[in-house]
């Protein structure tokens, strides 16, 4: 016997019901700085794992708190109706560092309302993700159509270092019809998104050395490299005069079928008036479908304890986005081959990854696309979504793509332009919110109706 499907007009009334103690929960995680990088108390992404493995058990799913030596995650499950296909519900529960506290117009973990936005690190990246599934089920309750898997990691913002590693020793108890992977964003306020394609990402560190210890610039200097010119003079050759990436073998098209106006996207960046935009083609193929390189910190004397002397080594810290269809082996190989080629006057050179991840494409057609799109035009009552790609990198979204390759994976999220997720004054947009959590919701509702014909996963 299958489980009858509630009506939209019964659902948004199920979800109207259940938003204020959505909310309430949601700051309730926002409160605990579960923050997974090196150097923090760990013992928050504990309490965090407890806090959503409590919600998930308040739906009554089966909940267990796992690790494959990384930080804990949480797996909710419900077996499906008769007949009925299974949703994996997939967010993280740990956030990232806050940075400097003064960038902060309050607490980043006492959440705040001010006009309309909920505010506090984790609000929207991911811990508004976690919310927007638990709220589907409590729409449901005891009338969910479909099985649901909750998969929420702990360590997604440090690099996801044991994901692969869980995904394979839970593999069975994981495998899904469809994913719903809720960690990207819309592309407005009142305009929902499937996000498409993402980037991958190559982070690594170049070292240049010249001196065996610092000498002085007057005795010395004029003859003697110094390390942080070298490394100038390196950096700068990773771009050429408009700013496109200038390392061969780097891949990039076009093809991104959105438009940006610049006006929006320097107001969205917050990109200084006369500063000009680099590179060149349109600015979502910028964004979406092409290389970009970024340098995130150099390490070398602070100016106001840098001596009178010659700085024998430096160091920097280079992130590269690469463009779906790109091999992050292969893209580290030629970024390797770029700097041995181009450091200046013969200095030695080091350079380490930090990490590597895939970047990645989805064909979003068929039956399950189709239902997302109608339960978003329902939830935003009657505007289409949009197909956009993201900038960003999720990279064990390949990895989803290669172990369960039937399945339907719908990249989804509660973030939209002015979220500052990762900056200070990180925040989520209410209005937006309920609309995510409703669309949840019909999504469940719809993928019932199609059944599990539409992608399903054979049980490995």
């Amino acid at each position: 016997m299958t489980t009858p499907i509630m009506s939209d007009a019964e659902l948004r009334a199920a979800v109207e019901r259940e938003l204020p103690g959505v909310r309430a929960d949601l700051e309730r995680l926002v409160r605990i700085p579960g923050i997974a990088f090196e150097g923090f108390d760990h013992a928050h992404v504990e309490r965090s794992a407890e806090a959503v493995a409590e919600l998930l058990r308040g739906c009554s799913l089966d909940v267990r708190i796992v690790r494959s030596g990384g930080q804990p995650a949480v797996i909710g499950t419900r077996p499906a109706p008769p007949g009925a296909p299974t949703v994996l519900l997939y967010a993280h529960h740990d956030v990232q560092p806050v940075g400097d506290l003064s960038l902060w117009e309050s607490d980043p973990f006492e959440p705040v309302e001010r006009d309309g936005r909920l505010y506090g690190r984790g609000a929207a990246d991911d811990k508004a993700g976690i919310m927007a599934h638990v709220a589907a089920l409590r729409a449901y309750g005891d009338t969910l159509p479909v099985g649901v898997v909750l998969f929420v990691e702990g360590e997604e913002e440090y690099g996801s270092d044991s994901l692969e590693r869980l995904l394979a020793e839970h593999r069975d108890s994981l495998a899904a019809d469809v994913i719903v992977i809720a960690d990207s964003a819309n592309w407005d306020v009142g305009v929902p998104a499937l996000t498409t394609s993402l980037r991958g990402i190559v982070n690594f560190f170049v070292e240049v050395r010249t001196l065996q210890q610092a000498v002085h610039s007057g005795i010395f200097g004029g003859v003697v490299p110094d390390a942080l010119t070298v490394l100038a003079r390196l950096l700068a050759t990773l771009h050429d005069d408009a700013g496109n990436v200038a390392v061969e073998g780097l891949s990039g098209r076009a093809g991104a079928t959105v438009d940006y106006p610049p006006e929006r996207f320097r107001a969205e960046a917050g990109v200084l008036d006369g500063v000009h935009l680099v590179g060149t083609d349109r600015i979502t193929d910028r964004l979406w479908t092409k290389p970009s390189l970024s340098v995130l910190g150099i390490d070398a004397p602070a100016t106001a304890e840098a001596p009178n002397a010659l700085v024998p080594q430096a160091r920097a810290k280079i992130s590269v986005r690469l463009a779906p269809g790109d091999d992050p082996k292969q893209a580290y190989e030629a970024l390797c081959a770029h700097v041995e080629k181009h450091v200046p006057w013969g200095a030695r050179l080091d350079v380490l990854l930090e990490q590597g991840g895939a970047p990645c494409a989805i064909d979003a057609t068929g039956p399950m696309f189709d239902a997302a799109r109608s339960a978003f035009r329902t939830a935003w009552d009657g505007t289409d979504p949009v197909d956009i790609g993201i900038g960003g990198s999720i990279p064990f979204i390949a990895t989803f793509q290669e172990m369960f390759p039937q399945a339907a994976i719908l990249v989804t999220g509660v973030e939209d332009p002015q979220s500052r997720a990762h900056g200070p004054n990180e925040s989520l947009h209410l209005g937006e919110f309920a609309r995510v959590c409703l669309a949840e919701t019909l999504l469940l509702s719809r993928v019932a109706a199609v059944g599990t014909g539409g992608g399903s996963v054979s049980k490995p």
